[in-house]
C-alpha cells in the first residue's frame, strides 16, 4: 500500500464571502464621503470657535486686542468653512480670502505709504510691517482622526452585517 498526501478544502463559507465582496464592490462612497466632510467641517469650526489650538494641539498665540482669536470680525473665517465631495474624495477648508494668512502666518509691509495704520483696542497704531503668526485651523488632530475612523468603521460594520 502506498501512502499519500491529501488536501481537503471546505467551501461552505464561500457564499458569505461572495456576498460580502459583492456588497463592498457595489459600495457607493458618496454618503460616506459626505458624512466625513460634514464631520471635518464641524471639527474645523469647533477648533476656531472653542478649542483655539492647531491640529497638533499647539495653542494659538494670543492676539494684541485680547479678543477671541480668529473671531474678531464675528464670522468671516468661521462662516467660510465648508466641505465639498468630489469623485472618490472629500475636501474641507475655508474659502475666506484671508484664511490662508491665518493658517500659514504672514508678514505684511507698507507698500505705498511709510507705514500701515490700524487700531488695536481702540488705539491708533502705525507700523512699517506687521507679522501675523500662523494659527493653523485646517487639519486633523489625533482625536479628529479617531472620530473619522469610528465613522468609517460604523459604516463598514453595517455593510458586513
Amino acid at each position: 500500500m502506498s501512502q499519500g498526501v491529501g488536501i481537503v478544502v471546505d467551501l461552505s463559507g464561500l457564499k458569505f464571502a461572495e456576498s460580502l465582496l459583492a456588497r463592498i464592490a457595489d459600495f457607493d462612497d458618496s454618503e460616506l464621503l459626505t458624512a466625513i466632510g460634514a464631520m471635518g467641517e464641524i471639527q474645523t469650526r469647533r477648533r476656531i470657535s472653542d478649542e483655539k489650538t492647531a491640529p497638533d494641539g499647539t495653542a494659538w498665540p494670543d492676539n494684541k486686542e485680547g479678543t477671541s482669536i480668529l473671531m474678531r470680525t464675528g464670522g468671516n473665517l468661521l462662516g467660510s468653512v465648508a466641505y465639498i465631495v468630489g469623485s472618490g474624495e472629500v475636501q474641507w477648508g475655508a474659502a475666506w480670502e484671508f484664511a490662508h494668512i491665518h493658517q500659514d502666518g504672514a508678514k505684511i509691509s507698507a507698500k505705498n505709504a511709510k507705514a500701515l495704520f490700524f487700531r488695536i483696542g481702540g488705539k491708533k497704531v502705525a507700523a512699517k510691517s506687521v507679522t501675523i503668526p500662523a494659527r493653523p485651523f485646517v487639519g486633523l488632530s489625533d482625536d479628529n482622526r479617531k472620530e473619522i475612523e469610528e465613522l468609517v468603521t460604523d459604516v463598514f460594520g453595517r455593510l458586513v452585517q
